[in-house]
């Protein structure tokens, strides 16, 4: 597509490329990387990995000990949590080397992590098309700055400033559950078939869940890890794109951003490296992700090259809660003067 308008980007500094022993100055090229390639071995550790510990914490939590349920419950959060890693994974085809594997893993995830597969990869693709434009990418789309009512102003400083997972809810039922926005998205009729499958048939599963358990057992045996868990990818997930500037298209025939380029748009947290390969398998290496969408996560940290726009995840989390809700969602850190 050729570009007619580019609108100059809002960034605050120039970007300082790391020289910490061990990488690079400058990031790699693509074709320097082609040895980090998915491994059937490392996706089936993740996979089953996360199976026997979703099985286990479930089982722990059906014990009739109120401290056994808290333990079990608390690790199945991080259960969900990596089921959503391993959802975002399958979407890039970059748990397994097989396309199948990677479908059929995909569709598993989804079950557990609450979106379906196939629109989940459809949405996707766009995000990694338009990140740094925030009205083209669908998921940044909603953020663009906007008069709020009195309810919203509300509903979102309440939910930020309690820790409730409203973003995370949000972003599942207006992105992947949404029929209406992504027949807008994906006018080919094959694309929406398959789309609407997906739903049926995810909603079906649920809906056998809830009736082969019953709703009570089910409430008692994920409810807490389930809610734990969107709890604790609402600042994930968020932190990523948020309160960063970014740019407007507002109609204009405008070109992607190239993937070397997304990282001035990104942010990656830093957490203890046994958390980021084990249980978010450098999901939060977010930047090295964006501009090397083909690399699996579980080799991010081989890349040899550390981008600029990290921070520790405590310190990041600490500096967002002090602001409210709207204005960290609707404002970037030129307009708040907020390092984020």
């Amino acid at each position: 597509m050729t570009m007619l308008h580019h609108s100059p980007v809002e960034s605050s500094s120039a970007i300082i490329e790391s020289t910490m022993p061990g990488t690079m100055a400058q990031p790699p090229a693509i074709g320097e990387l082609a040895h980090l390639k998915p491994r059937d071995s490392v996706g089936a550790c993740y996979l089953f990995g996360c199976l026997s510990v979703t099985a286990m914490a479930i089982a722990i939590s059906l014990v009739d000990s109120w401290l056994l349920w808290v333990v079990g419950q608390t690790v199945l959060a991080f259960a969900f949590l990596q089921w959503f890693v391993l959802l975002h994974e399958c979407g890039h085809k970059t748990l397994f080397r097989s396309g199948t594997a990677n479908r059929l893993a995909g569709h598993v995830a989804g079950y557990f992590a609450l979106i379906p597969f196939a629109t989940w990869t459809a949405v996707h693709g766009i995000h990694h098309r338009w990140t740094g434009w925030q009205d083209l990418d669908v998921t940044t789309a909603s953020l663009v700055p906007r008069p709020l009512s009195g309810f919203e102003r509300f509903a979102i400083n309440v939910s930020w400033r309690c820790s409730l997972p409203l973003f995370s809810i949000l972003y599942r039922l207006g992105n992947y559950w949404n029929p209406r926005q992504l027949f807008g998205l994906f006018p080919r009729v094959p694309m929406r078939r398959r789309f609407v499958v997906n739903i049926l048939i995810l909603l079906a599963a649920f809906v056998a869940t809830v009736y082969l358990i019953g709703v009570q057992r089910l409430a008692g045996a994920v409810g807490l890890g389930l809610l734990l868990s969107l709890m604790l990818q609402d600042p994930l997930i968020l932190s990523q794109h948020t309160h960063i500037p970014m740019e407007l298209a507002q109609g204009k025939l405008v070109s992607p951003h190239a993937p070397a380029e997304q990282r001035h748009y990104t942010r990656s947290l830093e957490f203890p490296t046994w958390f980021a390969r084990l249980v978010l398998i450098n999901f939060n290496a977010h930047e090295l992700h964006h501009m090397y969408s083909q690399v699996p996560g579980y080799c991010l940290d081989r890349v040899g090259y550390l981008p600029d726009n990290g921070i520790s995840w405590w310190q990041w989390l600490r500096r967002a809660k002090r602001i409210p809700g709207e204005l960290f969602l609707f404002r970037n850190r030129n307009q708040t003067g907020l390092d984020l």
